[in-house]
């Protein structure tokens, strides 16, 4: 089973921080490991909303909004695509994460092929 895990950003992540030259190593020796575990297939920051755009869908209509976004809450920082036996597993293995400060990580499952059934 495949997962994303997603970073949701906060004031300093919208503010362009990469955080300091430990938080970094500490990352990089994090990911390191779920590669030598086999389970990362992709990991990557994303840079600020400021540098974004949204398209919104609407009607046969397609509105575009260049960033920044107002809601930091509703926005991501970064991800990782893992695989893993179970949702428990990768839950349990993110719990070593090196974050700190309140921030926040949502893990997600993502849908196989065989989850459409007939509808392909």
């Amino acid at each position: 089973m495949r997962f994303v895990v997603l970073v949701h950003a906060t004031k300093e992540s919208e503010a362009g921080s990469l955080g300091s030259r430990e938080q970094f190593a500490a990352m990089g020796r994090f990911n390191e490991q779920l590669a030598r575990d086999g389970v990362l297939l992709a990991a990557e920051g994303l840079r600020p909303s400021s540098k974004g755009t949204r398209l919104r869908f609407d009607g046969g209509r397609t509105t575009v909004t260049d960033g920044p976004f107002a809601e930091t809450k509703e926005l991501i920082a970064g991800f990782w695509i893992v695989q893993g036996k179970s949702h428990e597993e990768v839950v349990e293995r993110f719990t070593q994460a090196p974050f700190n400060g309140g921030a926040t990580i949502e893990i997600r499952q993502v849908h196989d092929v065989e989850d459409f059934g007939d509808m392909l």
